[in-house]
């Protein structure tokens, strides 16, 4: 995977990635008789995370809102330029987004890394689950600022900023990344389907029904960007049931759980469940989406103190919706610590027999353990997996500005991912310890793409062409570079750890360098470019040659 970006260079990987395009392009709407297109102006011709007739009103200038009943409360925005001040109101009309968002800081695979660092760790890594959390919710403000002060999302913003070869390596590598974690949030909602069937239900009819039914939520969008955000509140309320009613069932020790949270502990045993906690916080596929989520408001750009203000309830709402996760998080990873911390299971535990294990542990009681692991591990698939395919969307269009109907990008995105995930579930579906090795290999493939999505992400908010007085300032950016900076070397030595123990002979020993080689240089290529050390090297190579 990690020779991908000197592949997007070559002949044949350009000419299969314009071939997809051109195929694509051929389900754009036709053009109508006068010019232009049926569906919208020739204004509108370029990809749009939104509609215009698509974004939730939120501010409302010089009168009530209309949909109000003439309720002079519902003029939240000011004539005068200037922000109005805090409203309770306007906050719940930007709720939405960071929600959505925080969705994949619960995914079973985050869910998975949770489980596993519970039974190894104890609650010796809450402390740092915490941190990684906050790192995570630096990332996901700078994306929002990035969709809020543009009026578009990072895919839309890559298309132009990197020649055409980068933008289709980093177009592909967002899709590489979008599939990997998509198999993984299928195979969990699967998982789930099983427990609650009694396993009449097989790992690969779960992963059936989890693609049709994405498609029912999917659907709620044509009523309402926010019916579809109620629908993702639901899913989350429902974890946070499922997970806190386990919490309180196995009575974790309060002192233990206090200190595990604020004393750091780190230790040689535990390495590598940590690597997987702070690993687990930078979803790229969450990148993108983040930064198009927040563009599901109407808000002038034109407008200093309406993206101010929409900043600032977005920042709010995010912190709310991550610190919500965090404690989804810290009550699945208690609970197998309390379970199976320092027991001769503790190294066994995955996904797929985690709930065997609780039920074991812990018995049946009012209601069983089992099932409402089953319902709380139901709820993060299938929330994640709409929001995978809605990403999938973003990143599609945004990279190859293709305007094709909702209906045809949900369709292709979850052929995507539903294809390779029904062959996974029909091979790896023998064994735990097959989903266990298949998960690894996922979380090496989401690592790898990390860096594609952070680093243009802190270029473009860093650049005053493109953020004009929204751009981050140097404190700013030093702190997102040193927080980037330490999120790519611990998914650096994650995939050193897992290459290390998995190739082995001279051969596959040489084809990893190469890839490792090829790999580094697209990443400096990205850090490099547009800074002014880069613009001297172009410029002494141009004058050589000419």
């Amino acid at each position: 995977m990690a020779a991908a970006p000197a592949g997007a260079g070559d002949g044949a990987t350009t000419a299969a990635a314009r071939a997809f395009e051109e195929e694509a392009r051929a389900l754009l709407p036709s053009p109508a008789p006068g010019g232009g297109y049926d569906d919208g102006d020739e204004e509108d011709l370029e990809e749009r995370a939104y509609e215009a007739a698509e974004k939730v009103i939120v501010c409302i200038s010089g009168g009530p809102d209309p949909e109000s009943g003439g309720d002079d409360d519902a003029a939240l925005c000011s004539s005068s330029g200037a922000a109005p001040p805090f409203s309770w109101r306007k906050l719940w009309l930007f709720t939405g987004p960071g929600f959505l968002m925080s969705i994949a800081f619960l995914d079973p695979g985050n869910l998975e890394g949770d489980l596993q660092a519970g039974a190894v760790a104890g609650d010796t890594l809450l402390w740092l689950l915490m941190w990684a959390t906050a790192m995570g919710l630096l990332v996901q403000l700078l994306a929002a600022r990035l969709g809020v002060a543009t009026g578009r999302h990072l895919a839309e913003l890559c298309r132009d900023e990197y020649p055409d070869w980068a933008r289709r390596a980093l177009w592909l590598m967002a899709e590489v990344a979008m599939v990997g974690a998509d198999i993984q949030e299928v195979i969990g909602s699967a998982i789930a389907i099983k427990i609650l069937s009694r396993g009449y239900l097989p790992l690969w009819a779960g992963v059936v029904i989890t693609a049709l039914d994405c498609f029912i939520f999917l659907s709620l969008e044509n009523y309402g960007v926010r019916k579809l955000e109620a629908v993702f509140a639901f899913l989350i309320a429902t974890m946070a049931i499922s997970f806190a009613w386990m919490f309180t069932d196995t009575k974790p020790n309060g002192k233990d759980l206090l200190i595990g949270i604020l004393v750091p502990k780190l230790s040689s045993r535990t390495i590598r469940q940590a690597v997987g906690v702070v690993g687990c916080v930078i979803m790229p596929h969450n990148v993108f989406l983040h930064s198009a989520l927040v563009q599901s408001r109407k808000i002038d750009q034109n407008k200093e103190y309406q993206v101010r203000e929409a900043l600032r309830y977005y920042s709010i709402e995010s912190t709310i919706a991550l610190a919500v996760s965090f404690m989804i998080n810290l009550f699945v990873t208690t609970i197998f610590a309390k379970g199976f911390y320092g027991s001769k299971e503790a190294g066994n535990i995955g996904l797929e027999n985690a709930g065997q294990y609780l039920q074991e542990k812990f018995g049946g009681g009012f209601f069983p353990i089992l099932y409402i692991w089953g319902i709380g591990l139901l709820a993060a698939g299938q929330s994640s997996t709409i929001t995978g395919t809605y990403a999938g969307q973003f990143i599609m269009g945004g990279f190859l500005n293709l305007r094709l109907k909702k209906w045809v990008r949900a369709l292709i995105t979850r052929s995507f991912a539903i294809v390779p995930t029904i062959v996974v579930a029909l091979f790896f579906d023998t064994s735990d310890s097959a989903l266990d090795v298949l998960n690894e290999w996922l979380n090496v493939l989401q690592s790898i793409q990390i860096p594609f999505a952070l680093i243009p992400l802190i270029t473009l908010v860093s650049k005053e062409q493109v953020m004009g007085v929204f751009k981050i300032g140097p404190n700013t950016q030093a702190v997102t570079w040193t927080v980037a900076t330490l999120l790519i070397t611990i998914n650096g030595y994650l995939l050193m750890d897992f290459f290390s123990s998995e190739i082995r002979g001279p051969l596959s020993g040489s084809l990893l360098c190469v890839a490792v080689l090829v790999y580094a240089s697209f990443v400096l290529y990205l850090i490099m470019r547009g800074t002014e050390f880069s613009e001297k090297i172009v410029k002494a190579i141009r004058n050589t040659f000419s």
